[in-house]
């Protein structure tokens, strides 16, 4: 039996179903959470599915979390996705379900859960998800619903497509998405807007921005700053990609102050392998896509010589060929 029949017979097997994501979600968290939740619910009309979690400013557009009351966990299947550890799994709860399914596509370092299905080399959680329901030999069933959220979901972790983790599947998972006639257009519009704060804080940002010698790219955002701009550090994730729009640069980091004057590292790389230099930081994530945290700008500089150094094994895309 495979990882994905085992999965649609546990979901079969429970009457409550709570679906959990990370903190600090991203489209791809809510994509996958809410997707699965939607097509388990109209797969199962019977059953009562919850998506758990924070109130997501910014992707409301998506979908969004419910309220659980704590005896609903008791009996119920508990299933975590595209949440790579423990502590950041959003509602601690999770622990206190009957059963607990893993599904995601960071490196499985933290190996969680009754049953777990982790694919490092695929492009997203959400593209798990569709997966999931092409497995199930009709058991699950897709939507115009679910499939723009999942599309959401793909669309966002691959970068419009961009990142090295978009396969021919990839695309076809998303053609398939499309073909059920939400407007995809409308999705991608809305993923690409950013507010009137942000652009300000964009244009700080390149202004601002420090390059070392070996062209990795860095930016420090105080909470002086952030407040200036009126944004909290969710509102900082519009800005991740920019710095890796300039040509010559390898790899980068953005700096985020928190309120308590510890640093959240959003990590980014074109080819330099960086998921070990987050595991350093208390964090990880994807080769080229990590995250950590630092207790104050005093490791700033020696953080940055490390990226530095990353960024001198790289030959570049301009030597590449």
């Amino acid at each position: 039996m495979t990882i994905q029949e085992q999965i649609v017979d546990q979901i079969e097997k429970y009457q409550t179903i709570i679906i959990h994501r990370h903190q600090r979600p991203d489209p791809d968290a809510i994509g996958s959470q809410c997707g699965l939740a939607t097509i388990i619910r109209e797969s199962y009309p019977e059953k009562t599915v919850y998506q758990v979690g924070a109130h997501a400013k910014g992707l409301a557009w998506i979908a969004e979390e419910q309220e659980v009351a704590d005896e609903e966990f008791k009996e119920a299947l508990v299933i975590v996705v595209d949440t790579a550890n423990t502590p950041r799994v959003e509602d601690q709860r999770y622990t206190t379900g009957k059963f607990m399914i893993k599904i995601d596509h960071h490196p499985n370092d933290d190996n969680f859960g009754d049953l777990t299905w982790v694919i490092p080399e695929a492009s997203s959680t959400s593209e798990l998800i569709v997966d999931l329901v092409n497995a199930s030999n009709g058991r699950l069933k897709l939507s115009q619903t679910s499939a723009r959220m999942l599309y959401a979901g793909i669309v966002g972790d691959t970068g419009r497509f961009m990142y090295d983790a978009t396969t021919p599947h990839t695309l076809r998972v998303a053609a398939d998405l499309i073909a059920t006639g939400f407007d995809a257009a409308a999705v991608n519009r809305k993923l690409d807007n950013i507010e009137p704060a942000v652009a300000r804080l964009s244009a700080y940002v390149w202004e601002n921005m420090q390059l070392t010698e070996h062209n990795a790219a860095y930016i420090v955002l105080t909470r002086e700053t952030l407040d200036k701009f009126e944004l909290g550090d969710a509102g900082t994730a519009g800005i991740v990609p920019l710095l890796g729009k300039v040509s010559t640069v390898k790899c980068w980091t953005i700096f985020v102050q928190q309120k308590d004057g510890s640093f959240r590292l959003r990590i980014r790389s074109k080819k330099a392998v960086i998921n070990e230099l987050a595991k350093e930081y208390h964090g990880g994530g994807h080769p080229l896509a990590s995250g950590a945290v630092m207790k104050d700008e005093a490791g700033i500089p020696a953080f940055v010589e490390k990226l530095d150094q990353l960024a001198a094994t790289d030959i570049g895309e301009e030597n590449a060929e």
